[in-house]
C-alpha cells in the first residue's frame, strides 16, 4: 500500500533526524599513556581498568550525550621519553585526548611536547587529561591552556598532612624519604617546608632520595630509617616501591608512623596486612570508606568484574566532567571542549569539584585515612582481601585545601 504524501513526508523526517543523530554521535578515543610493563605494571593496569569502568557507565547512561567514550592503552614504561614515543604515537594514530598520571616527570615531557604540537597544528590540537602526575610546577609555572589536572598537587596534599600530623604531640623526629624525581623532590620540600612553619620543635633526622623504579631491596634504607630514632615517617612513594618500603620497615621491626600519598594503590595493602593497622595513613581525594559510601556501586561492581580494588577516583572526575563539557559545548573538538571544562563544576565522590579556570588545578577536597580492621560502620569495605581497610580520620575541605598559583596561562587565540 502506498504511503499518502504526508506520511512519506514524516517517513522522510524521521529518516533524516536519524541519519543526522547517526553523523553527530562520535566516539572520543583517549590514550592511556601509562606503566603497563615493568615495576608498576599493576597500578597502570588498575588505573586503566578504572578509566575502562567509568567509560562503561558514563556511555550506558549517555553522560555525554549521544557521544561515547573509550580509553585505549599506550605503554610509556613509566618513562618520560617513552611517554614521548607513546605520544607521537598517539597523534599519528588520530587521538585528540590524551590521559596520563604515573610520574610528574612524564607529565612535564607531555605538557612540553603537546603545546609544541598545538601550537604548530592549529585545528587538530590535543588536551592532556592529567589524573596523578602531581609536581606543584605542572599547574604553577608549567601550566597550560591544554593541561587539566584532576589530582591535587602534592603541595597541597602536604599542607593538609602536616597539618594534620602537627596535632600529634608525641612527634619528635621525623624521616622524609622518596623517589628521586620531580615529585619525590617536591615532597621532600614542602615536607620540610610545612613542618618548619607548623611544628618547629621536630627534627628532621633523614631526607633520603632513591632511583625511581630501580631498588628491589629496601632494607639498606630502611636500617637508617631505624638507627635515626625516627618516630615518624613520609614518603611519596608508590607503586612497587611503596610497597618494597613498607615490606622492609615491617621485616625490620621500624615501630613508625608511616605518613603516604598513595598507601591505599595496588600492592601496598599486601605488603601491609596487620602491621599496617594504626600505623600507615594517606592523604588523597578520596576514601571507599567516606561518610556516604558514596561510591560504593561502583566499587562493588569493579571487585565482581575484575576482582580488584577501586581506588582511583580521579578517573570518575575526568569522565563526569570531560562528559558535560562534550556535551554542553555540543562537540567534540578539544579546544571547544577546553574552554568548557575551565571553571566548571560537577558532583563526584568526593563532594562538589571545581576545575579552577586561571591554572586548571582541581579544587575538591582531602582525605586522610589510617589502615584499620575492616568491618563496623567505619571501614566496610577492607582491600586485596587482607581483611584491612582505610578509615577516615579527617575530611579537609576544597576551601582549606586550595592554594594559590603562579599560573600565567597562554589560551589560544589571546
Amino acid at each position: 500500500m502506498p504511503l499518502s504524501s504526508s506520511n512519506l513526508a514524516r517517513a522522510i523526517a524521521a529518516a533524516l533526524v536519524l541519519t543526522a543523530t547517526s553523523a553527530m554521535a562520535d566516539t572520543v578515543k583517549i590514550a592511556v599513556i601509562d606503566p603497563l610493563s615493568g615495576p608498576f605494571a599493576a597500578l597502570g593496569e588498575n588505573q586503566l581498568k578504572s578509566w575502562q569502568i567509568m567509560a562503561e557507565i558514563a556511555n550506558k547512561e549517555k553522560w555525554a550525550g549521544e557521544h561515547t567514550l573509550e580509553f585505549v592503552p599506550f605503554d610509556n614504561k613509566a618513562s618520560p621519553q617513552e611517554s614521548l614515543n607513546q605520544l607521537k604515537r598517539a597523534i599519528d594514530g588520530g587521538f585528540r585526548y590524551i590521559a596520563q598520571a604515573n610520574g610528574s616527570g612524564a607529565g612535564l615531557a607531555l605538557i612540553d611536547a603537546i603545546n609544541k604540537h598545538n601550537e604548530r597544528n592549529p585545528g587538530k590540537e590535543i588536551i592532556y587529561i592529567n589524573h596523578g602526575a602531581v609536581d606543584p610546577e605542572l599547574t604553577n609555572g608549567k601550566c597550560s591552556f591544554w593541561h587539566f589536572s584532576f589530582d591535587s598537587n602534592s603541595d597541597m596534599k602536604m599542607q593538609a598532612l602536616v597539618d594534620h600530623m602537627s596535632q600529634d604531640k608525641a612527634m619528635k623526629k621525623v624521616y622524609i624519604i622518596g623517589q628521586d624525581y620531580a615529585f619525590g623532590r617536591s615532597v621532600s620540600r614542602s615536607g620540610k617546608e610545612y613542618l618548619k612553619a607548623r611544628r618547629p620543635d621536630v627534627e628532621i633526622v633523614g631526607d633520603d632520595l632513591h632511583p625511581i623504579g630501580q631498588v628491589k631491596d629496601f632494607a639498606p634504607y630502611v636500617a637508617k630509617i631505624k638507627a635515626s630514632g625516627a618516630d615518624t615517617v613520609i614518603t611519596g612513594n608508590w607503586g612497587a616501591d611503596l610497597a618494597l618500603l613498607i615490606k622492609a620497615a615491617k621485616e625490620a621491626g621500624v615501630d613508625a608512623n608511616f605518613y603516604t600519598y598513595y598507601a591505599v594503590l595496588k600492592g601496598a595493602p599486601t605488603a601491609m596486612g596487620s602491621n599496617g593497622a594504626g600505623k600507615v595513613k594517606y592523604v588523597g581525594v578520596w576514601n571507599v570508606n567516606n561518610e556516604t559510601y558514596a561510591g560504593k556501586d561502583i566499587v562493588e561492581a569493579f571487585k565482581a568484574k575484575y576482582n580488584d580494588d577501586y581506588t582511583w577516583m580521579q578517573t570518575h572526575s575526568a569522565v563526569t566532567m570531560l562528559s558535560k563539557a562534550i556535551r554542553e559545548s555540543k562537540s567534540v573538538d578539544p579546544v571547544q571542549v577546553a574552554r568548557k571544562m575551565e571553571g566548571m563544576t560537577v558532583k563526584s565522590l568526593n563532594g562538589d569539584v571545581t576545575m579552577r579556570a586561571s591554572d586548571h588545578q582541581m579544587q575538591q577536597p582531602l582525605y586522610i585515612a589510617v589502615w584499620s580492621k575492616a568491618g563496623g560502620k567505619d571501614v566496610r569495605f577492607d582491600q586485596e582481601n587482607t581483611g584491612y581497610g582505610w578509615k577516615t580520620e579527617k575530611k579537609v575541605p576544597a576551601d582549606v585545601a586550595t592554594q594559590p598559583t603562579s599560573c600565567k596561562m597562554k589560551r589560544p587565540g589571546a
